[in-house]
């Protein structure tokens, strides 16, 4: 175990304990013994007092190590289920085909026109908001006001009978996508960092099996039980109540990433990687910084996580991938939001029975599963091949959207969207390791929300344009047109930028000029000058070696650093 760390500073004597890898989450060991010698400490006297080897009274004191594991088993499995049962909503899947329906007999412009676009709309304006809210909160209120909205949406579906209904379904439907943030990030607030990729596993696991299960469960009563699309919204309502009293006793954490990430107990420091960012004059390095006015603008905490992320965004591969996310991805959410209208202008079949959006949801879920798990195992070169795998998904994603546009085989336009779905699926998780491994766990929060971000406005104004009625208001066989020159245009672009990134590889890495000292040497000069190099050589083999990774282009490097000096200059 290595030594904690004593922190003397004016008013506070503290012992703070180490940190893991910038790169990967902030940890915080409860075993490290961090107390506060309080008012015995002056603003002109640095206190010491040696640490007792008995042990210190801790926040949560652990009773033993089997019944420590059967809590956080416990935990595990309430939190598993609950990503599970909130994702139980098997009508989700025939909520077009329900609104095209006789049922509610909407009409097929009025659902492309009218309605679906106020998701996106609605959705850039609730994102921001609730993912402040979820932050302040901590987490557990943004879950249940989820679970209300859920329950809104279906209350509308079932009850409401005009386009103004509708619009504010889309609204609450808004909702629970802004809030899925609250489940992610609210995992990560009651386990400990050491079990973090275990939870991240789980809870992922959890959600991805509870779509699978809620698509297959919703066409097998569809197909088999002959369910209508009215009994089956119902029966997702129910669903939906039982989570959302699953949510109430949800336990509420004492801390979250931003707002409230100094809340210790009994006394105890929780430092953060943000404490350590340029630190102000006579401010050491980890001192807390909650509970004390700030001085000024480059004093909050938000300033500081920019000014740290301005000077992140000279790595290529951030801002690579930060690029992928937005553009990729609000594509990828345009073909996914309009998709079911254009299976149903294919195949505009009465028979519910012969309407299999379940189970393609079902397929392209667990395709996606099972790509992103593949991705793991993918062994590339990511600073150079980036760009041309980049550009090869991209464009046989772009050749999947013109066949959905072209066919007109219902089937064949399943099968592209669920290989179009597992192309996206398959580069997430790449896009995840590649940004968030330069980044600490504070800043990766704030690139992946930015990110998000900047992807729906750029989708809004694209459905604003096409889709929506005061706009062009295209028909959804012509939206696809146009979506598949967005995906042609991007490909296009990552292949020029892979190709112009090889070149420049090439001839950085080939271009070597000869010193003209060198040039004008005699025979005997040269043969000198090879020996006193050699020598060089031997002494520079004696040296430390560190290796480091150049910020511009990711290549690797090795020089006889020394590891203070390396640590200074960080």
């Amino acid at each position: 175990m290595k030594p904690s760390v004593l922190v003397l500073v004016p008013e506070t004597c503290a012992i703070a304990p180490g940190f893991g890898d910038i790169r990967g989450s902030i940890t915080f060991n409860p075993s490290r013994t961090v107390w506060s010698l309080g008012s015995m400490a002056s603003s002109s006297q640095r206190v010491e007092k040696p640490v007792s080897p008995e042990p210190q009274a801790e926040p949560g004191p652990e009773p033993g190590p089997g019944r420590e594991l059967q809590s956080w088993q416990w935990l595990v499995f309430y939190l598993c289920f609950y990503g599970f049962m909130s994702q139980m909503r098997p009508g989700e899947s025939f909520i077009t085909p329900y609104l095209l329906s006789p049922a509610k007999n909407f009409t097929k412009k009025q659902v492309t026109n009218e309605i679906t676009p106020v998701l996106s709309y609605s959705y850039l304006a609730v994102l921001v908001p609730m993912f402040l809210l979820t932050d302040y909160l901590r987490y557990k209120p943004v879950l249940l006001l989820q679970g209300l909205s859920y329950i809104a949406v279906w209350l509308l579906l079932l009850f409401g009978d005009s386009v103004l209904h509708m619009q504010f379904m889309e609204f609450f439907y808004s909702l629970t996508m802004a809030a899925r943030i609250a489940y992610s990030s609210y995992i990560f607030s009651l386990v400990r960092p050491a079990q973090y990729q275990r939870m991240a596993g789980y809870s992922r696991s959890a959600v991805l099996l509870g779509v699978f299960t809620s698509s297959v469960l919703g066409q097998l009563l569809v197909t088999v039980g002959k369910f209508s699309f009215t009994t089956l919204n119902y029966i997702s309502l129910a669903f939906l109540t039982f989570s959302l009293i699953l949510a109430m006793f949800l336990k509420r954490p004492k801390r979250s990433l931003f707002f409230n990430r100094s809340e210790p107990a009994h006394g105890e420091a929780s430092p953060s990687e943000l404490d350590k960012m340029h630190p102000g004059p006579g401010q050491p390095a980890g001192r807390k910084l909650c509970g004390t006015p700030l001085a000024g603008w480059r004093d909050w905490i938000l300033m500081r996580m920019l000014w740290e992320l301005g000077a992140s965004l000279r790595l290529p591969q951030l801002r690579l991938w930060s690029l992928w996310w937005v553009f990729n991805s609000a594509g990828y959410y345009l073909i996914v939001f309009y998709v079911h209208i254009l299976w149903n202008d294919i195949d505009p079949t009465k028979d519910t029975t012969k309407v299999y959006n379940g189970g393609v949801d079902a397929a392209s879920t667990l395709l996606g599963a099972i790509t992103a798990f593949t991705a793991g195992f993918v062994k590339v070169q990511w600073a150079l091949w980036a760009k041309l795998i980049i550009g090869a998904v991209t464009a046989v994603q772009a050749g999947l959207i013109f066949l959905m546009h072209k066919t007109g085989s219902i089937w064949l336009c399943y099968m592209a969207f669920v290989l179009f779905r597992g192309f996206y699926q398959f580069l997430v998780p790449i896009a995840i390791f590649q940004i968030a491994s330069s980044l600490s766990k504070e800043l990766c929060a704030l690139v992946f929300g930015i990110n998000t971000f900047l992807a729906i406005v750029l989708k809004t104004i694209i459905t604003l344009i096409v889709s929506d009625k005061r706009g062009l208001g295209l028909h959804v066989r012509s939206q696809f047109l146009v979506y598949f020159g967005y995906f042609v245009l991007l490909s296009i672009a990552y292949f020029l930028g892979a190709v112009l990134g090889t070149l420049w590889h090439f001839l950085r890495s080939h271009h070597q000029p000869l010193p003209l000292a060198q040039e004008l040497r005699s025979p005997s000069e040269e043969k000198a000058a090879q020996l006193l190099s050699l020598q060089d050589g031997v002494l520079n083999n004696l040296q430390p070696e560190t290796t480091t990774l150049a910020p511009e282009d990711g290549a690797w490097t090795t020089g006889p650093v020394l590891r203070d000096q390396r640590e200074a200059k960080a």
